[in-house]
């Protein structure tokens, strides 16, 4: 990781709170609410978005950061810590590394890719932690997790393209 310097500790701090911000506007909204946790989700943007700014290693520190930053305002639910590593530290942690993946003009396989290793890490979280299926568990979570895959996929290529002039 290159030297924290105060530009790259501001912007990561901004991402962060972002992050906050995008999470609790889709609590607001309550789209693709599941019953036991899980819903349509925007705070990813600021996660995938920080990776590809700032670079993998600190994507990485942003959204572990920002699921521990959850974790003390209250927006976790977890059931213990096999249901925290992977609903969320895990998986939130995966977005951090989307910028390893190639892009291919505008699809950024890094969004799919970390998406789906989400997808997996909580679908692993219900077969463990609420012991079904694992057929039932990865339906349960594709409800929600299909469209926040859907936006970001659309989103973040349209965002990192107008914002290469800043960056």
């Amino acid at each position: 990781m290159k030297k924290l310097d105060t530009k790259s500790l501001c912007l990561m701090a901004i991402y962060c709170a972002l992050f906050v911000v995008l999470d609790r506007v889709s609590d607001a909204l309550n789209l693709f609410k599941m019953a036991s946790g899980g819903k349509l989700n925007f705070g990813p943007l600021a996660l995938l978005m920080c990776s590809y700014h700032l670079g993998w290693k600190k994507g990485t520190l942003v959204a572990v950061t920002s699921v521990f930053l959850q974790l003390v305002i209250g927006s976790v639910t977890w059931y213990g810590l096999a249901s925290f590593l992977l609903d969320y530290l895990i998986a939130y942690s995966a977005y951090g590394l989307c910028e390893l993946f190639p892009n291919y003009k505008y699809f950024y396989s890094g969004v799919l890719i970390t998406s789906i290793i989400r997808l997996l890490s909580s679908t692993l979280a219900g077969t463990i932690v609420w012991e079904t299926p694992l057929w039932a568990s990865f339906i349960y979570n594709a409800t929600y997790m299909i469209p926040t895959t859907i936006f970001v996929i659309i989103v973040v290529p349209i965002l990192c393209e107008r914002l290469k002039k800043v960056w």
